[in-house]
This record gives C-alpha cells, sequence and structure tokens, in this order.
C-alpha cells in the first residue's frame, strides 16, 4: 500500500528550502579544499584536511538536505510536525553554517578557540532541532497519519542517534579545544558509529521507505524488513558503542567483528532491497532520480567489503574508500536525487497554492527542471565518485583531478536550482500581477 501525502500540512517553503539551497555550495567548497590540498587530504582519515572534508559533507551537505527534508517531509507524509517550522528553521540553519565552517576551518588551521565555537554552536543547532521534533510530536502526534509507522520509526531512531552523535561530537570539540582530555580514539570510533549508522543511515532508509514507492513508482518495501531494519541497526550500533567504550580491548576484539558484521550485512541489504525493488519498478525508463538512487544502493552495497578490506589489511586507503562510498556515494548520491523529486514538487505545489482560482500558468512538475538536465548532472556526479573512489586508492595523481569534479558536479546541481528558482520567482509575480490588477481597478474610483 502507497502513502499519499498530506499536502495541505506542507510548511512555508521558506523553511526547508533554505537547507535545500545550501547543501551543494557544501560540495563546492569541500571539492575546492581537495583540489587546493591534494593528496593530503585522502592520505589518511586522521588528515586535518580529510577531518575538514567529512564534516563539510556531514555537517554541510548532508545535514542541510537531511534536516530540511525532515522539515517538509515528515508533516505531509506522518502528520508529525516541527514545533515553530519557520522559526526552527531560521535559528538551526544559522547556526549550522556557523558551526560547519568553524569546525572545517579549525581542523585545517588547528585553532583551538574554533573548536570551542564550533561545539557551543553546532550542540545548540542540533538540540534546537531535536526540542523542536520532540514538542511537534507531542502536540500533533494524534494526527498521525495511517501506515507511516515504519517511516516515523526510522525517523525517531535517527534523531535518536542524532542526539548522541552531537554529544560525543561536542565532547571531541571540547577536548581538541583543549579544556580537557578525552580517550579520543574510542570517543571518535563511537562518534562515526552513531553519526554514519544510526543518523545518516536510518534517516536515509526513512525517507527512502516513502521516497522510492511513491516518486519512482516501485512496489512497497517488505514490511518485514521496514518494521525490523532500523531497530535492528539501532540494537547493532548500540552495542558496538558500549564494546567500543567500556569493554577491555581482548573482549572487544570479539565483540566489534561479530555484530560489525552483522550491522554491514544489514545495510548491505537495505541496499540489495532497494536495487531489486528499483529493477523491477513499471517504468521501464530510469530517469534522472532513479540513477542517483541506484548508485547510491550500489555504494552502499560496496561499503561492506571497503570496510572488511579496511580491518584486515590494515591499509589506510581502505578506510578512505569506505568514507568516500558512504559519504559521497551512498548519502549524498541519494540526497542528490532527492532534490529532483522534492524541489520541483514544492515549487509546484505553492504556485498551485497561491492561485486564487483554477488557471494554465504554473508549469508542470516534469517541467521545473527537466530530466535531461537531471541526467546531465548526474553524468558529473558519477565521474566524481569514480575518481574520488580511484583517489582515495592513488591519491597522488587522482586527488586534485578528484576534487576538481566534484566542484563541477556541485556548481551544476547549484545552476539547476538557481534556474528552478528563477522560474518560480518569474511565474510567482506572474500570478501577482494577473490577480492584483482586478484588485487594483475595483477600489478605483468611477
Amino acid at each position: 500500500m502507497r502513502r499519499a501525502l498530506s499536502l495541505d500540512s506542507s510548511p512555508s517553503l521558506s523553511a526547508p528550502l533554505r537547507f535545500f539551497v545550501s547543501a551543494p555550495i557544501y560540495v563546492l567548497i569541500a571539492g575546492g579544499l581537495l583540489l587546493w590540498s591534494g593528496p593530503l587530504a585522502l592520505a589518511s582519515r586522521w588528515s586535518p584536511f580529510a577531518l575538514a572534508l567529512t564534516h563539510l559533507f556531514t555537517l554541510g551537505a548532508l545535514g542541510n538536505a537531511m534536516l530540511g527534508a525532515l522539515v517538509q517531509i515528515l508533516p505531509v507524509a506522518t502528520g508529525i510536525h516541527i514545533y515553530r517550522p519557520v522559526v526552527t528553521a531560521t535559528v538551526v540553519h544559522a547556526l549550522l553554517t556557523i558551526g560547519a565552517l568553524s569546525l572545517s576551518t579549525a581542523f585545517v588551521l588547528s585553532v583551538p578557540a574554533l573548536y570551542a565555537l564550533s561545539a557551543v554552536v553546532l550542540v545548540g543547532a542540533f538540540l534546537w532541532f531535536l526540542t523542536a521534533f520532540v514538542i511537534g510530536f507531542f502536540l500533533t502526534r494524534k494526527n498521525r497519519q495511517k501506515g507511516s509507522g515504519d517511516v516515523l520509526l526510522s525517523t525517531r531512531l535517527a534523531l535518536g542517534s542524532l542526539f548522541v552523535t552531537v554529544v560525543v561530537g561536542g565532547m571531541l570539540a571540547g577536548a581538541m579545544s583543549g579544556a580537557y582530555t578525552l580517550p579520543l580514539q574510542r570517543v571518535t570510533h563511537i562518534h562515526v558509529l552513531w553519526g554514519l549508522s544510526g543518523w545518516i543511515g536510518l534517516l536515509v532508509a526513512g525517507i527512502a521507505y516513502q521516497v522510492i514507492p511513491m516518486f519512482l513508482v516501485t512496489e512497497p518495501y517488505p514490511l518485514a524488513f521496514t518494521r525490523w531494519f532500523a531497530p535492528g541497526v539501532f540494537g547493532l550500533v548500540l552495542v558496538l558503542s558500549l564494546a567500543a567504550g567500556f569493554l577491555p580491548d581482548d573482549r572487544a576484539t570479539f565483540v566489534q567483528p561479530l555484530f560489525g558484521n552483522a550491522l554491514g550485512a544489514a545495510f548491505t541489504a537495505l541496499g540489495g532491497v532497494t536495487l531489486y525493488l528499483l529493477a523491477t519498478r513499471k517504468r521501464a525508463q530510469a530517469d534522472a532520480t532513479t540513477l542517483f538512487w541506484r548508485l547510491s544502493m550500489a555504494s552502499l552495497v560496496c561499503c561492506w567489503p571497503a570496510w572488511f578490506l579496511a580491518v584486515n589489511t590494515g591499509r589506510p586507503a581502505w578506510f578512505v574508500t569506505f568514507g568516500v562510498l558512504v559519504l559521497v556515494g551512498f548519502a549524498w548520491s541519494a540526497v542528490n536525487g532527492m532534490l529532483y523529486k522534492i524541489l520541483p514538487f514544492l515549487l509546484w505545489y505553492h504556485l498551485q497554492a497561491s492561485l486564487p482560482m483554477p488557471m494554465n500558468i504554473v508549469p508542470k512538475v516534469k517541467d521545473i527542471i527537466e530530466d535531461r538536465t537531471g541526467k546531465r548532472q548526474f553524468a558529473a556526479h558519477l565521474v566524481a565518485v569514480l575518481l574520488l573512489v580511484a583517489a582515495s586508492q592513488w591519491p597522488a595523481p587522482l586527488a586534485r583531478v578528484a576534487g576538481l569534479a566534484l566542484i563541477v558536479s556541485a556548481v551544476w546541481l547549484g545552476v539547476v536550482i538557481v534556474n528552478a528558482l528563477k522560474g518560480y520567482r518569474r511565474v510567482s509575480l506572474l500570478i501577482e500581477s494577473k490577480f492584483a490588477r482586478p484588485a487594483a481597478d475595483a477600489h478605483r474610483p468611477e
């Protein structure tokens, strides 16, 4: 059973739009940093440039896109509203911008004060958003749509994971500022585990449950899978983080491979199920979003082997490959593809809602961003992903080329978004002019 969308529950366009518009800017900055730093950025996952690139994606590109998606999708797909969405979006977006840029700069320049600033600002941003979600959930839980339980369960567990990620990340930033000391490697492992598997992984899964059947016209995800995937992943992440934090090394070396491989198998299953749904969809021709999600899920399937090779060979390059596959191949591909469905639909809906009577002046959803435009940008993105994967193994000759490819893809997406917004503005002004003139004439004296 496919879920209907409650479009009347959509927040103001400005609430999610600011997040969606910001996302490719951080990819552009990341590409510029990679172009500038070159092989140093990919030599090790612990290099300052690698950490800066990681957080430009996790906080900047993915953080913006995922928070924007929550602001928009939660009300229309589940009936649960973020409390005061415009105020929340304004404050959180501003704090997230300051925090993401200050933390990335802190990694590159090693400025303790910037670590402290980013810790305060980012913890404030995410705690504000989480508080707005909790308040909104309790105020609107009676409006929850029937059949939205799997999306809401995955979202709630993802946000719980975000809370842990933020708290542990804030502790790490405080330690980096010199305020106190921590066992950095253990705490970082916990931070990465909750951030990648819990927050990003579970939220992409929850969005996929809604977006894949609705927009890509596939069969729904199997009920047993959507019922158990999110709780299973959350439980595995919890066990692994407890093992990393509290078990002595001799016991942790037994627990971590066992549950780590189970976690890898779970996400490989998500990729496999999604690829199957996309392969058996009723529309034979793949549109741009389908191509992005195929790449996303193919990258996800490759993550477990990459992690296995990293752990068992000890080669730093495989850890970098794993990071590229998770952040750019899996998560950013899914987000990039999602924008080609959500953004045109949002612009179309708000233009239609502004019409006082039916008129044939609003373009069709598919005409706001043409599919061929999305496919061309997908080609640029695919080249960037392939070059980044190759550069993770051979950074000296390929790192800067991969950075340039990432810049091209980000600029291309940015131009697509700007052109869509220009079209929205043009039609919006046309609607205003058509209905403002009769109103003015009606008040003109005889």
